[in-house]
C-alpha cells in the first residue's frame, strides 16, 4: 500500500482496487483493534487528557512551531557550484520538504514507529495501554507509546529523562500540536528533526551519510534500513555493525508486509537487494581548508559562528577548486624546492594567495605547507615586514604628486636622516652605490637609497595615505625607514593592493564570498563587486609600466610570464622574509617565504631568486586559457598637476 493511499484512507477516502484492502493495511493492529473501537477510544483519552492539561500550563506553546527553525549544516562551495565543506555544530542537518522525502521512507517510519498515525490524534490508546501494563509489572518506565507527534515534541521540547510526568506533559503537547497543524506538516517537521545517528539530524542528510544520494531517492532497502535505525541509531548503523543494520531492516519489513503495506515478495527482495552503503558526512574535512577556514572567518565577522554553523547557509565563495588546487601543489612543490636548495630553517613556511583586480575576489589560497600540521593562515593572520615589495606604495605617491615620472633623477649615494630613533643611514642591498639614476631603473634594480630619499620628499605620511586607500589596515609607522617595508603587512593586503594597481587604480574591499543564502534560496548576503576608483590613472600607469621593466629586465626577471606582467621582488634584512608580489590585468598574487619564528632563511635567499619563480609556476598554470591583455598606456591620462 502506497504512503498516499494510507494517507487518503486516513481522510475517508476510498482506496483504488489495485491497493491492499484497508483492513489488512490501517488497521492490522496487535489484538486485532478495528478502526471505529481507536478513534473511539483515542477520542475519550485524549478528552482526559485535556482535562488534565490545566495542570500544565507553564507548557510551551506549540504554535511557535509554525516559525521554528531547526539548526541547519551551512554548505560552502566554489564559484562553479562544486561542493567544498560542510559547517556545523553538532546536529549536521538539511531540512527538505516533505514532497523531497521518498514515500518509501515515509512509509517505514510510520510501519515501525507508528503505523495509526493518520488515524490518531497525537496519541495512540492502544500503545498506550501496552506500556502501562509493562510499565506497572516493571515497576518503573521501561516502554514509551510514544507517537510521532509524541516523539517531536519531546525532541523540541522536552528533556529525554524517562518519568511519568514527562509522559503526560508529552501526551498534552502531542494533542496540542495536533490541533494546530495536520498530518503532512507534523510528518514534514518530524522527519526533518529525528537523529538518525553520526550526527546526522533530519532524513536528507541521514540519506546522503548512509547512501549517498538525497532523501527522495531512496528504494525500499535503503528506507527500510535508515527506518529501523530511529530506535537505537548508533547501535543499528551500517557503519558500526553492517550485520545488526541488516537484522533490523528485516524486522521493519516484515513490520510492513505484516500491515498490508507491501507483498512479502517486496519484502524478501528489498532483504536481499544489495545496499552501496556511503561514508559519514559529519566532520568530514574540507577539500580546501584554508578556503573553509577564510569563510569561517570573514562570515564570523558578519553573522557571528553561531548562525554560521547552525544557519543553514548556502556559501558561494568566489575561490575556483581547480586553480585553488594548482596553488596548493605549487606552494608545496616550492617547499620541496626550497628545502632541495638548502634552507634548513626549522618552521619554513609559504603562503600563497591570488585577488582578480575586477572584483577583488580572492581566487586562491593557501596560507601554508601543511594544515595538519599548522592551522594558522599565513595570508590573513601573519603580519610580516614587506622588504622591497612596499616600494610601489612610495613611488605611486611620488607620481601621484606631480612632481616625479618614471624618469626623473633620483640619487643613488649616501645618506642619513635623524628622526625620533636616532640617526638612520640606509644601506643598498649588497652594499655600494650608483649615483644618479632615473627613477624606473632604481625600481628595477631595487636601490634603497632612492626610495628613502623620495619617500623623504613625498613625505612617509602621504604614502600611508596611499596604503589606507588601497586596503592596508595594518599599523604603518611614519618613520624614515618605512620605504624599505618597515611596518607589517599580511600577503592578502599585499595582494589586494597589487591589484588595485592590476585594476589601473579600482579598488573594492578583498573578499571569499560571492553570495550567501539560506535554506529556502532567501539572499543574506550579495558582495557583488562595486569597485570605486581611487588612484590617479597616470599615476598608477606608469607604475605599472616601472613594475614591468622589474620582470623583464630588473630583479624580478625569474617571473617572467611570457606576457605583459607587473611586479616587485622584496628581502627583508637577514632575509627573515621574502617575496614576490606581481600582476597581470586579470589576476595579482603575492608569495611569501618565511621561517614562522622569524629566523633567517640564510645567506642568499630573496625575493627574486626564491619566491618569483613560485609565482611564476602558479601564474602560468591559472592563467591557462586567459587571453593575453596589455595595460593601459599612460599616455593615454592625463598627468597629475604638481601639489
Amino acid at each position: 500500500m502506497s504512503f498516499s493511499t494510507i494517507r487518503q484512507l486516513a481522510k475517508g477516502k476510498k482506496p483504488s482496487s489495485s491497493e491492499p484492502s484497508f483492513q489488512k493495511g490501517v488497521l492490522r493492529v496487535a489484538g486485532g483493534t478495528v478502526l471505529s473501537l481507536s478513534l473511539l477510544a483515542s477520542s475519550i483519552f485524549a478528552g482526559g487528557l485535556v482535562g488534565l492539561a490545566i495542570s500544565f500550563r507553564n507548557l510551551p506553546d506549540v504554535r511557535m512551531l509554525n516559525t521554528y527553525a531547526p539548526t541547519e549544516t551551512s554548505y560552502i562551495y566554489d564559484v562553479k557550484g562544486r561542493l567544498l565543506s560542510r559547517l556545523h555544530g553538532e546536529a549536521n542537518r538539511e531540512v527538505v520538504t516533505l514532497d523531497r522525502i521518498s514515500p518509501e521512507l515515509k512509509r517505514a517510519v510510520m510501519a515501525i514507529e507508528d503505523s495509526h498515525f493518520y488515524l490518531h490524534h497525537g496519541i495512540n490508546p492502544t500503545s498506550i495501554g501496552r506500556a502501562i501494563w509493562v510499565n506497572w509489572k516493571s515497576g518503573g518506565v521501561v516502554e514509551g507509546a510514544s507517537t510521532l507527534t509524541m516523539q517531536l515534541v519531546k525532541n523540541i521540547f522536552l528533556s529525554s529523562e524517562r518519568t511519568v510526568s514527562r509522559k503526560l506533559s508529552e501526551a498534552v503537547l502531542a494533542i496540542r500540536v495536533e490541533q494546530v497543524f495536520d498530518k503532512d506538516e507534523i510528518m514534514e517537521m518530524y522527519l526533518n528533526n529525528i537523529y538518525w545517528g553520526h550526527n546526522n539530524y533530519g532524513a536528507q542528510t541521514a540519506a546522503q551519510s548512509y547512501f549517498n544520494k538525497p532523501a527522495s531517492k531512496l528504494n525500499l532497502a535503503e528506507a527500510s534500513m535508515m527506518a529501523g535505525l530511529i530506535q537505537a541509531p548508533e547501535n543499528y548503523s551500517p557503519f558500526t555493525d553492517y550485520q545488526k543494520a541488516k537484522e533490523r531492516q528485516a524486522v521493519v519489513l516484515s513490520r510492513m508486509a505484516d500491515l498490508g503495506w507491501i507483498t512479502p515478495q517486496e519484502a524478501e527482495a528489498a532483504r536481499k537487494a544489495p545496499l552501496g552503503i556511503g561514508k559519514p558526512t559529519s566532520w568530514q574535512g574540507s577539500k580546501l581548508p584554508y578556503v573553509t577556514d577564510t569563510v569561517m572567518q570573514e562570515l564570523g565577522e558578519k553573522f557571528g559562528k553561531e548562525a554560521t554553523l547552525k544557519g543553514g547557509m548556502r556559501i558561494q565563495t568566489t575561490v575556483d577548486y581547480f586553480m585553488q588546487k594548482q596553488a596548493q601543489e605549487v606552494v608545496q612543490r616550492g617547499y620541496k624546492n626550497l628545502r632541495g636548495r638548502g634552507i634548513y630553517a626549522k618552521d619554513l613556511q609559504v603562503a600563497l594567495v591570488s585577488v582578480d583586480p575586477r572584483t577583488h575576489f580572492i581566487k586562491a589560497i593557501v596560507g601554508g605547507t601543511d594544515y595538519d600540521k599548522s592551522q594558522l593562515n599565513r595570508v590573513t593572520q601573519s603580519h610580516r615586514q614587506p622588504g622591497s615589495s612596499f616600494k610601489p606604495f612610495v613611488y605611486y605617491t611620488a607620481f601621484a604628486s606631480g612632481k616625479f615620472t618614471p624618469d626623473s633623477i633620483v640619487n643613488d649615494s649616501p645618506v642619513s636622516y635623524r628622526d625620533g630613533s636616532g640617526l638612520y643611514t640606509p644601506k643598498n642591498y649588497g652594499g655600494g652605490f650608483s649615483g644618479a639614476m632615473p627613477i624606473r631603473t632604481a625600481l628595477m634594480q631595487s636601490r634603497n637609497i632612492p626610495a628613502v630619499v623620495i619617500g623623504r620628499k613625498v613625505g612617509v605620511d602621504k604614502v600611508i595615505e596611499v596604503c589606507r586607500r588601497i586596503g592596508i589596515k595594518s599599523p604603518l609607522q611614519p618613520v624614515t625607514s618605512l620605504p624599505l617595508g618597515a611596518g607589517d603587512i599580511t600577503p592578502l593586503e599585499m595582494a589586494n593592493a597589487y591589484a588595485t594597481f592590476a585594476s589601473n587604480g579600482w579598488y573594492a574591499d578583498p573578499t571569499i564570498i560571492l553570495q550567501v543564502t539560506d535554506s529556502r534560496g532567501n539572499i543574506l548576503l550579495d558582495n557583488t563587486p562595486k569597485p570605486q576608483l581611487v588612484l590617479d590613472p597616470w599615476a598608477t600607469a606608469s607604475l605599472t609600466s616601472v613594475l614591468q621593466g622589474v620582470i623583464s629586465g630588473g630583479t624580478g626577471r625569474a617571473a617572467n610570464l611570457g606576457r605583459p606582467a607587473a611586479g616587485k621582488t622584496g628581502t627583508t634584512d637577514n632575509e627573515r622574509n621574502v617575496w614576490f608580489v606581481g600582476y597581470v590585468p586579470q589576476l595579482a598574487t603575492a608569495v611569501w617565504i618565511g621561517d614562522d619564528t622569524n629566523r633567517a632563511l640564510g645567506k642568499g635567499v630573496t625575493g627574486g631568486g626564491n619566491a618569483a619563480p613560485i609565482w611564476r609556476e602558479f601564474m602560468q598554470e591559472a592563467l591557462k586559457g586567459e587571453p593575453v591583455k596589455q595595460f593601459p598606456a599612460a599616455s593615454k591620462f592625463p598627468r597629475p598637476k604638481a601639489k
